[in-house]
């Protein structure tokens, strides 16, 4: 669902003006060990799977309701990898509206599902190897795909 009815009520009262959004995304891996992006409908920058926390809504919750919408997988977290947040992590839609996310970013494993666009959001879904992820559209720090055993148990604040 491309924005909820409160975030859209939100929008009515401040146009297009900067929302702090508290959020979710998704590291989700293939059989290789490779990294599921999206690439949404008229933007070039690919991202992971990732939306809002709603009203109510828990973070693990948001985070498989945001992974199936957008990618048809039903997935699991495993483990919290990474909490986000500040200017750096800013975006601009391509109509205007400005956020600036706090996320929480959770490694997942697939539960099943086929590999599709269920809301009709992301136009591409496509699998990367960590070293050859396109330039995403939030700027996450390259270690947090790194599958290295030292540092996998090593949640990256920013």
């Amino acid at each position: 669902m491309p924005i909820s009815e409160y975030y859209r009520e939100l929008r009515g009262k401040t146009g297009s003006g900067l929302l702090m959004m508290p959020s979710v995304a998704a590291v989700v891996r293939d059989e290789q060990g490779r990294i599921l992006l999206i690439r949404k409908k008229d933007e070039t920058s690919w991202g992971l799977p990732a939306g809002a926390v709603e009203p109510g809504e828990t973070p693990s919750r948001a985070l498989r309701r945001e992974v199936f919408e957008e990618t048809g997988l039903m997935v699991t977290p495993e483990q919290i990898i990474g909490v986000f947040g500040g200017g750096k992590y800013r975006y601009e839609y391509v109509n205007g509206d400005q956020v600036e996310y706090t996320v929480i970013v959770f490694e997942c494993v697939i539960v099943k599902g086929h590999l599709r666009s269920v809301d009709g959001e992301a136009e591409e879904l496509e699998f990367f190897k960590e070293d050859e992820l396109p330039e995403l559209a939030i700027p996450y720090p390259a270690k947090l795909f790194l599958r290295d055993a030292a540092d996998a148990q090593k949640v990256i604040f920013d």
